[in-house]
């Protein structure tokens, strides 16, 4: 928004941060368990911050909805109705988030096992700190803009009747003319018009909702099919890009080599002489005997 008062910078800002609490939570106590890190879950935060901005962005549409219903209710009657209208979906979301990710953990590779963990140990907190600290800094970014603070400095900003004299984004940007007044309601965003008035009697169409339930069976028995056709294993070709020269090697280890079996390798696991010509002939002598 272009009121100094109505932006919501921090409160995305702590959103985020709300995601980052989560990560470091997560991994601090698993690191303290002494589950091991592999290189996978290394990837595992912007799995977070894409729930935890997702779940920021549903409280923040059911608190504006509550206030624009309630605009003159207490601060705790519209915490409350925002918990009950989006604690419901998060929790869900959170639910089925953390079951995908510790089913995941029955693999039988253990970066799989490591990586799932972490991310499904981190859905947990992220849901917790959602739940504690985003709902508090509702609360005082509510409070801020009651008191029509600055977003930034968070000092009093005086509307007064001054405001033709100065230019648009003077009153833009350091006086707030833009912000809502406690007597005045603030209309619905646009997004929501487009669902209300567009988008919902398009769907509620007798003729979408039959075609909604033929794409959906078709694509539940396409998922069904996908998951008989599903092997465990990992091929290593797709663990290179697709210019390196591993993938050739690969290729042609297959084309050329894969009658012979798998590689056999043997290690020696305790110091040896060299340089003893009756060792290397005893070495000798184990390699043939392999053979």
């Amino acid at each position: 928004r272009l009121s100094c008062i109505r932006n919501n910078i921090w409160l995305a800002s702590c959103g985020v941060l709300s995601s980052g609490l989560a990560v470091l939570s997560s991994f601090g106590l698993l690191l303290l368990c002494g589950v091991p890190f592999v290189v996978t879950v290394a990837n595992a935060p912007f799995l977070i911050l894409g729930v935890g901005v997702d779940d920021m962005f549903i409280m923040i549409a059911s608190w504006e909805q509550s206030s624009r219903k309630k605009e003159k209710s207490n601060v705790k009657s519209l915490l409350s109705e925002t918990y009950a209208e989006a604690a419901l979906s998060v929790t869900i979301t959170t639910l089925t988030d953390v079951l995908a990710f510790f089913i995941g953990t029955w693999t039988a590779f253990p970066s799989v096992r490591s990586f799932c963990l972490y991310t499904g140990t981190a859905f947990v907190f992220c849901y917790v700190y959602t739940m504690t600290f985003f709902g508090a800094i509702l609360v005082l970014n509510h409070k801020r803009e009651q008191g029509n603070r600055h977003w930034l400095t968070c000092m009093r900003v005086d509307v007064g009747k001054d405001q033709a004299e100065n230019s648009c984004l003077y009153n833009a940007f350091c006086i707030g003319s833009c912000s809502r007044q406690p007597s005045q309601p603030e209309g619905e965003h646009p997004m929501s018009v487009f669902f209300k008035k567009y988008y919902g009697p398009f769907v509620t169409n007798k003729w979408i909702k039959l075609l909604m339930v033929l794409l959906y069976g078709a694509y539940l028995g396409g998922s069904i099919y996908g998951c008989t056709q599903i092997r465990e294993g990992i091929d290593l070709r797709n663990l290179a890009n697709d210019d390196s020269y591993i993938i050739p090697y690969y290729d042609d280890d297959d084309k050329y080599f894969s009658a012979y079996g798998p590689r056999v390798m043997v290690v020696i696991t305790e110091g040896v002489d060299y340089w003893n010509e009756s060792v290397r002939l005893g070495i000798e002598s184990c390699v043939q005997n392999l053979e």
